[in-house]
């Protein structure tokens, strides 16, 4: 694996946390996959108001969030990673990676990202066997938080996870935390804060920039790597954080039609991202063969990053 760095200075401090037992009374989804009916510090899922040890730096890293993800600022952010010239390694190479990787933004789960994707992962060929896509976009969603590793770039955990909404336009009241989007320059700006923005009804989300973080990143090696997942896949990968429009409906005005078939499949997707994290460990010598058949099928061997 060739690694080639700029290291950026933002002066970011990573928490320290302790992780909470949790009591497993489970309950069913769908089909076979069984989850737990709270999350790993004993809430409901994303509940971001219930005191736990990670409520008080959740809420500081979508204050940072909202303040720094301006339209200028993801404008820098795509042309410069979109370069895809800092590293070559394989899918995974990348996975592992990521087991040095815990999300500040996430109040469910305090595990390596590894964990967490091979739970989404295994969750979802549980119940869909048959879609073999769709287990490998499990795996590979959340690749993109590779940005945070040290020996990657390291930038800081407000650039990289959290929910993502667009920039560029209003910020709906549904996104989380939305009162610290008054500390935002875009927040007064006439340009970016009506219904509208600098987009139209219906121009696409393809034409829609986003908050910049892992979805994209990953959206975008994916697609200029050549990869042959269905473009059901492709959103995914670049939307699943995009909780405002999957689970509260809002910026629905700026879909076309391909983004509402689409749409489906991120909603039964998001059951399986949100409501697999749990402390139950899986198996990775076990389960890597058939991940790793899946990446030859939808993959070249090595990406640039």
């Amino acid at each position: 694996m060739t690694i080639l760095i700029d290291q950026p200075q933002f002066g970011v401090h990573e928490a320290q946390e302790k992780k909470v037992p949790i009591d497993e009374k489970e309950l069913l989804l769908d089909g076979e996959f069984v989850m737990p009916n709270t999350n790993s510090f004993g809430h409901t899922f994303r509940d971001y108001d219930a005191e736990s040890e990670r409520q008080e730096g959740v809420e500081n890293f979508y204050r940072m969030n909202h303040i720094n993800q301006t339209y200028d600022f993801v404008r820098r952010m795509r042309e410069e990673y979109g370069k895809l010239n800092r590293v070559e390694m394989s899918i995974w190479e990348c996975c592992e990676l990521l087991n040095d990787v815990v999300d500040e933004s996430d109040p469910d789960l305090d595990e390596p990202q590894i964990e967490h994707l091979l739970q989404t992962a295994e969750a979802i060929r549980k119940d869909y066997p048959d879609e073999d896509w769709l287990h490998l976009t499990g795996l590979i969603h959340d690749l993109g938080k590779v940005l945070l590793h040290p020996s990657f770039g390291g930038l800081p955990q407000w650039a990289v996870v959290g929910d993502t909404f667009p920039v560029g336009c209003a910020f709906d009241e549904s996104i989380v935390h939305h009162k610290y989007f008054k500390e935002n320059a875009d927040y007064n700006n006439p340009a970016y804060n009506t219904k509208y923005g600098v987009y139209s009804e219906g121009c696409g989300l393809n034409n829609v920039m986003m908050s910049w973080g892992h979805d994209d990143y990953m959206y975008l090696v994916a697609k200029e790597n050549k990869t042959t997942l269905p473009s059901a896949a492709l959103f995914i990968i670049r939307y699943h954080s995009f909780y405002t429009l999957h689970r509260s409906g809002a910026y629905k005005n700026l879909m076309n039609e391909e983004d509402v078939e689409n749409l489906k499949w991120l909603q039964v997707f998001n059951k399986y991202d949100l409501y697999s994290k749990s402390k139950v460990r899986i198996d990775v010598e076990e389960v890597k063969p058939y991940y790793l058949s899946l990446i030859e099928k939808y993959f070249p061997a090595k990406l640039n990053w």
